[in-house]
């Protein structure tokens, strides 16, 4: 599932570019069908032309509505950033590239609607290069531009190969194993209580999960998921995502609340952060200046600390903390955006150092300005994390080797990764050596295998289990890790393993009534004649493969050749009479133990040849005798 979100001035025609797309329209409230223009955040899903699933988040153009915009484009993969041929570059558009720029949302496609209203091909052509222009300097400055008429459903196959194009090679939302959503619609519904809906990052819920309200503490419990217009049982990060929350009150959820897992984060009243100050701001920001603070879905007043300068100019960068009024949550790494409450304004964003600074900074300690320096190019946890998380299951000496960082740096980032509970060394090796991977990445590996043994057994039920060798083959992975994981899973009791076959623990065969009849038949033809009882190939004819081979795996049946076949129970008891026999009279021909059972010499013979393999007997000429 891939996120888009579009942008663009109002009227400009973002609406019904996605009708055409998606065959629906996104604005659902009255107002915003009688006004003509999104107020608060439309929401839908369509697939690409090569098979991509995507969810498109619609947001307001308006000025008035500009911060219900922000609450969606945060988390997007890519933007439909939509300018009319009709007006080009205009307020908003340029307001809406500034956050797309500070978010970093560097993926995109610029589509240029309305062309059905401009006849002058030249008018077209400038309004192309004034659009190349304004994104030159930007983190669009490779979007294509796609001319398009929503009314006309031109363009549109253009625009979907456009979007599939600068999605390809995007990589997986990385999952940390601590999820959290930023809350942006809530509702109650009659039977089912408080859904809530966002975009899920970090981590994967799953139903029946326990959750926390961040900023309020308040617990409750995940009865129901849905993605994509699908119930699911879980969801992983970067999904659109609607959860069903049990115990909580709709009435104490707002807007930009986070949930989560419990423990796993803690709200703050203040951050460390690195900010841009636009350009084209006509003044010089100046210290504790009280501002709007947008972060992820969450919206509250932030009082801005200027560390290291008394004023800052437009267009340059610096360090603050910022003071907010209400509790946010956050994490390293977090892109935010700041504006002025009054007159509305955007001023710039960044991203976020510390979300936990452990005390109010002194505006010019230099030690305080040289921690955020290094925290701006990279904490050494994050990017050993990174470096991991990219890596999958790697050899310590390699993520090393990928990391570009010293080796002693390199292990004490790994022993707070491993004290943080948020890595694993894999086998015995000692700490920075042997393999080493994300505790998600190994829950994932492991979820993945036990998936495919389930989803064999869903589709086999007649067959013991999945064969060791072909379980590795869909795995995908390397013996090493392949070996490790199934241990631990044996271990675990999740799985086990009983001969070359993997199944689920307490895994067992069941005939359905349908099938049982025809086994039952079978076996009275065995009952009827034991020592001369039906061929292997006459048994698949009667019952099939599967149930023959189903027979023999729950030792019902002992094939002794290729054409040979007993009831357990008759090749045991043969067994003990021979072994009577031989303890008797010292050896036995095949004439004399065909005539010894009554029966003929192809089975008698398979019957010996099988006794000689297993280790009872043993062949000297034309005799057989019972082996020391």
């Amino acid at each position: 599932m891939y996120i888009i979100g579009t942008a663009g001035h109002v009227d400009h025609g973002k609406s019904t570019l996605i009708e055409a797309i998606t065959g629906t329209h996104p604005d659902r409230l009255r107002e915003e069908r009688e006004r003509e223009m999104s107020i608060v955040l439309g929401f839908d899903t369509f697939q690409l032309p090569d098979g991509k699933n995507i969810s498109i988040v619609d947001v307001p153009g308006h000025r008035d509505f500009i911060e219900n915009m922000l609450s969606g484009i945060g988390s997007i993969d890519a933007c439909l950033f939509v300018i009319a041929a009709d007006e080009g570059v205009m307020p908003q558009t340029k307001e809406h590239l500034d956050i797309l720029d500070l978010l970093e949302v560097k993926k995109g496609v610029i589509a240029l609607t309305k062309v059905d209203l401009v006849d002058d091909s030249e008018w077209l052509d400038l309004v192309e290069i004034e659009i190349q222009e304004l994104v030159s300097s930007t983190a669009l400055k490779e979007a294509p531009v796609i001319r398009v008429s929503a009314k006309e459903k031109t363009g549109l196959n253009e625009l979907l190969e456009g979007l599939s194009n600068v999605l390809a090679g995007q990589p997986p939302r990385i999952d940390f194993g601590r999820p959290r959503l930023s809350i942006d619609r809530i509702f109650l519904m009659a039977g089912f209580g408080s859904i809530v809906t966002g975009t899920l990052l970090d981590g994967t819920f799953k139903v029946g999960d326990e959750v926390t309200l961040l900023p309020s503490g308040k617990s409750g419990r995940i009865r129901g998921l849905q993605t994509h217009n699908e119930d699911a049982k879980e969801v992983g990060p970067g999904h659109r995502t609607a959860v069903n929350i049990s115990g909580i009150d709709s009435k104490s959820i707002k807007r930009g609340d986070v949930v989560t897992h419990p423990g796993d984060y803690s709200p703050t009243r203040r951050l460390d952060v690195q900010f841009r100050y636009l350009g084209d701001i006509d003044k010089p920001l100046s210290h504790d200046l009280e501002t709007k603070l947008f972060l992820g879905a969450d919206e509250t007043l932030a009082r801005v600390r200027l560390l290291g300068r008394e004023i800052l100019k437009p267009g340059e960068t610096a360090w603050l903390q910022l003071e907010v009024e209400d509790p946010v949550v956050a994490m390293r790494g977090d892109r935010y955006i700041l504006r002025r409450p009054s007159p509305s304004e955007t001023l710039g964003g960044g991203i976020v150092l510390d979300p936990n600074p452990p005390y109010r900074h002194k505006r010019f300690d230099q030690d305080v300005l040289d921690h955020l320096e290094t925290l701006s190019e990279g904490d050494p946890v994050d990017v050993l994390r990174q470096t991991i998380s990219r890596a999958g299951v790697v050899l310590w000496d390699e993520v090393v080797e990928q990391s570009g960082m010293e080796k002693e740096a390199a292990r004490e980032s790994l022993n707070q990764l491993l004290e943080d509970g948020l890595v694993l060394m894999l086998g015995d090796s000692p700490v920075g050596s042997g393999f080493v991977t994300l505790r998600a990445s190994w829950e994932e590996i492991k979820s993945n295998l036990v998936a495919k043994i389930k989803l064999y057994h869903q589709d086999y039920p007649l067959r013991p289990g999945m064969s060791r060798e072909e379980l590795k083959s869909q795995s995908g992975l390397t013996d090493t890790v392949y070996k490790q994981a199934l241990e631990v899973l044996i271990q675990d009791g999740e799985i086990t393993q009983q001969g070359p076959e993997i199944l689920m623990k307490g895994f067992v065969i069941e005939f359905p009534p349908g099938q049982i009849e025809i086994v039952n038949g079978l076996l009275e033809k065995f009952a009827q004649n034991p020592i001369l009882p039906p061929s292997v190939d006459g048994c698949r004819k009667e019952v099939g493969e599967e149930i023959y081979n189903a027979l023999l795996s729950l030792k019902r049946l002992k094939q002794v050749s290729p054409e040979v076949v007993f009831t357990l129970e008759t090749y045991q008891k043969m067994i003990g009479e021979i072994k009577e026999k031989l303890q008797d009279d010292g050896t036995i021909t095949v004439a004399q133990a065909r005539d010894h059972f009554g029966s003929s010499r192809k089975y008698i013979l398979a019957f010996l040849e099988k006794l000689d393999a297993e280790g009872i007997t043993v062949r000297e000429g034309d005799v057989r005798k019972l082996k020391e």
